[in-house]
């Protein structure tokens, strides 16, 4: 019976090592999309295509179910952490298009080091000292990238700053997932996420709106389903495999950011970046795997003897 439960979590990961795959790619190509078109098509207006097209995709599921759709008795979160995420979503649509790719991908995957004090102040998590040290280093990592200078200017600038603080508010919107997933269906948490993403970015939308020439608006509307597409190809890879064995395959998106920067923008990254993108992926990947270590010491512990 062990053999077979260990053969079926393997073929789990490995489907879901797939999904992830296929997460990494759709990120890339939507990253790639979002730097091309920021010459002509600010954050804000990007984010509005992008909600848009996501409520689009789930609007014929919305219609045939209506009000179980948005069933919740939780609007304040929902309301919170859509206006998280779509804050979020425009400080890093303006962080891809001001900085390489590859920067600021690693930057984006500081999301997990804020998770930690999120998890102990919010979500009332016990977080022990190897996870708060290893959120540490990350941080630290942090610092070799954007590097203060003698003159208090980061070497990266403020699209740097915008993607911490874009991390940060995804950082609420996971946080806030996990107390939603209590009493709530991810079907729900997608549609409140999506209709009210819509919503929240119309005032962006009409202040930076500008009509897009019809091949603009054809990559526009692409760059918004990819988003919606690799964010279904995220969260059934997480779904199917385990967390610590997803995690490695999510960094794959350093290696397709880097190449595409490097070919088609004539991105180098640095070695600072490089450097600092090591620690970061080093911290994420050990709190990952500390937090899968300790969900199945607190599942064990919870079996009855005879089951285990």
């Amino acid at each position: 019976m062990g053999g077979g439960g260990g053969e079926a979590r393997r073929s789990s990961n490995l489907q879901g090592a797939l999904w992830m795959l296929a997460s990494a790619v759709t990120f890339s190509v939507m990253t790639t999309l979002v730097k091309f078109l920021g010459d002509d098509y600010s954050a804000p207006l990007q984010t509005f295509y992008r909600q848009a097209a996501g409520l689009v995709i789930l609007l014929p599921f919305i219609l045939r179910h209506r009000g179980a759709a948005f069933a919740t008795r939780r609007p304040g979160i929902m309301i919170f952490r859509s206006l998280a995420g779509t804050v979020g979503l425009i400080l890093s649509f303006y962080a891809f298009q001001s900085m390489p790719l590859a920067d600021a991908n690693a930057l984006s995957f500081t999301r997990t080091l804020w998770l930690v004090p999120l998890a102990a102040f919010v979500v009332k998590e016990e977080v022990g000292p190897l996870r708060i040290a290893a959120a540490l280093v990350g941080f630290a990592g942090v610092l070799i990238m954007v590097r203060p200078g003698a003159g208090g200017q980061f070497a990266v600038g403020l699209p740097a700053l915008a993607m911490l603080a874009s991390s940060f508010l995804f950082a609420f919107t996971v946080t806030g997932m996990k107390v939603l997933t209590r009493d709530h269906t991810p079907t729900v948490i997608l549609c409140w996420s999506a209709a009210l993403g819509f919503l929240l970015s119309i005032p962006g939308g009409i202040i930076a709106w500008k009509w897009p020439a019809p091949p603009d608006l054809a990559l526009l509307c692409a760059m918004g389903v990819i988003a919606t597409v690799n964010q279904a190809c995220y969260i059934k890879g997480m779904q199917l495999g385990e967390a610590a064995a997803m995690a490695p395959i999510d960094y794959t998106r350093l290696v397709f950011t880097a190449s595409i920067g490097f070919f088609i923008f004539h991105e180098v990254p640095g070695a600072w970046t490089i450097a600092g993108a090591a620690i970061v992926v080093a911290a994420t990947l050990f709190i990952t795997l500390r937090e899968q270590q300790l969900a199945r010491s607190a599942k064990l512990s919870a079996e009855p003897e005879g089951e285990r």
